[in-house]
């Protein structure tokens, strides 16, 4: 199953473990169990520390259970941990096994003192880079505090499941039966749904701080080369993100990042916080922006106010808040979203295997969703309101693909559905103005970007596009407000970009504060 090379360094990591670790499988006759077995045999092959039982009697057939002799833990993986999954099981091996989590000391305080009854079942898929993140909060959890319990599930493989819960996006979680979350979810973010006064709290400690020389709202790529570029001036420097990474987070591959031959989404942002945090910058997450206040109003500081009560003053600020997903903006879409209306072919792909899925958009970004899609789903109709303006190398792979049929000057007017899920759509034809619709169970949105800037209309000059309008600098319409990134007018939306505009924003700002404190 594994081999020698990835079996090597298992082995180093396994060797960090300090007490035993009983893996228990419960398996039955199927292929997948054969796959689990050898796997499982693998790696417990390579620690001493390690024992495999397979008298497991788990409803949930092939799964296995982590445990350690004289500990309350109730950690389970339903299916095959491999893909994205993978590193979420070395980490619980470890940290089941002994070895500290890196969370900080408050955190894990935090979870400890959680007093109830926890039954989290997390439903994944191999392709999503999303999950990994719920998958490893939940499990160190379980690890944490013999209360609570995690069980992660491969939808692909429990299709039962996927179809009875009516799950059509992943991650999905579920607390004690009933839904409690979907997408992407840090630890501080799920404990903060348990622990309904940790946001008060934490809005409390932000408005305690000092004024900052300079503070970045945002923590994508250009947010994370501002913080750099400014902490290495010795200036006070701080970053606020919604999530660091921000869209980043949500890409797959990266194979034009300068240096960099292939990377993930995931794998990039972990590395741009980890190289933010080589320096004294104050990473502040898990804050949604509000409202910007400039100091010729505020009096003398910049103020940023967030959705949590919280409230941040500096000399200038940075906004970096980047873009999101467009919508389509047509009735059934807010309806059906995570009910067969998905954002992220990589992620939601796997739950519509051998189903009928439409691809809205003819751009890059549409055209490689619908050749993904293709490989997993029974047929893909690609709908754009134009014609195909994704790359020529992109458009002969789409159409060479026997299961993919394209239909040209589409306006989408409906999604449709039966109250539970999608069902269908129509689509006008913009040349004969006649309206079509088709019977499908998925359609996957992908039509571009609408940068997050509404917490900014009334202050800064927006564009007819809702972009923040900067000049050469990255100076906005006021003094001591600066933007980088996706959420401005500079073209090109790609994460070098955003890299090297976060930089320049920086050192604007960083030569606004000699310019406007140097004495008289």
């Amino acid at each position: 199953m594994l081999d020698d090379s990835l079996k090597g360094q298992l082995k180093a990591y396994l060797e960090k473990i300090t007490r035993p670790v009983e893996i228990e499988a419960s398996l039955d006759d199927s292929e997948k169990s054969k796959e689990m077995l050898e796997l499982l045999q693998d790696i417990a092959g390579l620690s001493n520390q390690l024992s495999l039982n397979t008298q497991g009697q788990d409803a949930r057939k092939p799964s296995f259970a982590l445990n350690s002799p004289g500990e309350q833990i109730s950690l389970r993986f339903a299916g095959l941990p491999m893909g994205h999954e993978f590193t979420s099981l070395i980490l619980a091996l470890l940290q089941t096994g002994g070895y500290p989590s890196k969370a900080s000391a408050e955190t894990i305080e935090q979870v400890k003192a959680l007093d109830g009854e926890y039954r989290f079942e997390t439903y994944f898929s191999l392709s999503c880079q999303n999950c990994p993140d719920v998958v490893q909060a939940l499990n160190l959890m379980a690890v944490l505090n013999p209360k609570i319990k995690h069980v992660a599930i491969d939808g692909a493989l429990f299709q039962a499941e996927v179809e009875e819960r009516q799950i059509m996006a992943v991650p999905t979680i579920y607390l004690n039966g009933q839904p409690f979350g979907q997408g992407r979810m840090e630890l501080a973010e799920i404990l903060g749904k348990l622990d309904t006064g940790s946001s008060a709290r934490e809005a409390e400690k932000l408005k305690a701080k000092q004024a900052f020389d300079v503070l970045i709202v945002g923590g994508g790529p250009a947010g994370a080369s501002a913080a750099i570029y400014a902490a290495r001036k010795g200036i006070r420097t701080g970053l606020v993100a919604e999530r660091f990474g921000g869209q980043v987070l949500d890409t797959l591959a990266i194979e034009n990042f300068i240096s960099v031959l292939e990377t993930e989404g995931p794998v990039l942002a972990a590395a741009l916080e980890s190289h933010v945090r080589q320096y004294e910058v104050d990473v502040m997450n898990l804050q949604r922006a509000s409202q910007l206040i400039p100091a010729s109003v505020a009096g003398g500081l910049n103020e940023v106010r967030f959705e949590s009560g919280a409230s941040l003053k500096a000399k200038t600020v940075i906004l970096a808040t980047g873009a999101r997903w467009r919508e389509m903006n047509v009735p059934g879409e807010k309806e059906y979203r995570s009910k067969g209306v998905a954002y992220c072919p990589h992620c939601d792909g796997p739950l519509f295997k051998g189903k009928r899925v439409a691809v809205i958009g003819g751009g890059n970004s549409g055209v490689e969703a619908a050749i993904d899609l293709a490989g997993v789903v029974a047929h893909v109709t690609l709908l754009t309101n134009s014609v195909l303006k994704a790359d020529a190398v992109l458009q002969r792979k789409l159409l060479s693909l026997h299961n993919v049929t394209v239909i040209t000057y589409a306006q989408i007017s409906e999604v449709k559905g039966d109250g539970n899920k999608v069902n269908g759509l129509v689509y006008k034809d913009r040349n004969s103005s006649e309206y079509h619709s088709l019977e499908l169970e998925g359609v996957f949105v992908q039509i571009g970007l609408i940068p997050n800037t509404d917490w900014l209309k009334g202050t800064v000059e927006l564009s007819t596009h809702g972009e923040v309008v900067i000049d050469e600098r990255g100076q906005t319409s006021l003094p001591g407000i600066l933007a980088a990134g996706d959420v401005t007018t500079v073209p090109y939306k790609q994460i070098v970009i955003a890299v090297g505009e976060g930089a320049k924003a920086a050192l604007t700002a960083f030569d606004h504060l000699i310019r406007t404190s140097a004495p008289a």
